[in-house]
């Protein structure tokens, strides 16, 4: 095997927004009463709530993969009170500088996530996260690359060819918009490398290279995923990031995992017992998965829990504050 010579050099990058800014709901309901019909998936609440994640995120991070080189955190024209910008070891990105024209305004994360590889100094290899997932255990970047330097790819085994089928026989309006996304995705693969994964994401924090990404983009899936960047809300017709994964397995320049509860365990908002699942199955990484059934009563649940997991301040956050 050729030797990873940079283990330490990992980035973070973050999607954050906050819904409940006023500015930015007044911008983003203008813009959706001009242009769209309202679509529960596309619009919902959870899309943009801010439980105050980001923060315990950081706080994960710092107690247990303190290796992170540096963390970038791409925002629509936002910075957290709370976030210490002197901190060298963050920066905030507007999605202005990453976007083209015709993708703004842009209230589709499936659309933002393709440009995150023109992240100004952003490192070869690179971890991605939205803010609701946590680092719950010490994780060495052995973790998220193997020796030889490839992104460890940890996907769900799952029913998906199921999947496959029913959108092959016309009967897509019984599938939601992520897995048609994450169908389109597998497909375009398995055009283009004759390569069909039937394997589904962990919905947690994954590991890419930026090379990878950029290639992807601009070379092997270029019409395609450009076809997308004028999708400002998401659409059945989005491309899902995990093309990113399934091209690096595709050239065999990434290593499949399927993934353990100890490892990733997903934990959906409105269930009521968060701490039930991280002690029974101890895993390394953990998401707290808003959605269309989680209620503002259960979204009141997120900061305690998290406080009470992460209760030490990192050197992310304005030491004056609370």
């Amino acid at each position: 095997m050729r030797k990873y010579t940079q283990p330490y050099e990992i980035d973070l990058v973050y999607l954050w927004v906050d819904g409940s800014d006023p500015a930015w709901l007044a911008k983003k309901n203008r813009f959706l009463g001009i242009e769209h019909d309202l679509r529960e998936e596309a619009t919902s609440k959870a899309r943009s709530a801010d439980n105050g994640e980001l923060k315990y995120s950081l706080r994960s991070m710092e107690k247990n993969a303190p290796w992170v080189r540096k963390v970038f955190i791409v925002t629509d024209e936002q910075v957290p009170e709370w976030l210490d910008t002197r901190n060298e070891k963050v920066e905030i990105v507007d999605i202005r500088q990453l976007l083209p024209p015709e993708s703004l305004p842009c209230y589709n994360s499936v659309v933002i996530e393709h440009f995150l590889w023109k992240i100004p100094s952003l490192g070869e290899y690179f971890l991605y996260a939205n803010d609701d997932m946590f680092f719950n255990k010490p994780v060495s970047p052995g973790f998220f690359f193997t020796p030889d330097g490839f992104p460890v790819v940890r996907l769900q085994r799952a029913p998906f060819g199921k999947w496959r089928n029913i959108l092959k026989n016309k009967l897509g309006i019984y599938t939601n918009i992520y897995r048609k996304t994450i169908h389109r995705s597998a497909l375009l693969v398995e055009k283009k490398f004759g390569k069909y994964i039937s394997a589904i994401p962990h919905h947690n924090i994954d590991a890419y290279r930026k090379s990878d990404y950029r290639n992807a983009v601009e070379i092997d899936f270029k019409e395609e995923i450009a076809a997308t960047f004028n999708h400002h809300l998401r659409s059945e017709n989005d491309i899902q990031r995990i093309i990113y994964l399934y091209y690096a397995l595709a050239l065999r320049r990434g290593s499949l995992h399927f993934v353990r509860r100890d490892e990733s365990c997903r934990i959906r908002l409105h269930k009521p017992d968060y701490m039930f699942f991280i002690n029974k199955y101890s895993p390394s990484l953990f998401c707290l998965n808003d959605s269309h059934r989680a209620t503002d009563e259960d979204r009141k649940r997120v900061e305690p829990f998290l406080k009470n997991m992460f209760p030490e301040r990192s050197s992310f956050e304005k030491q004056e504050l609370e």
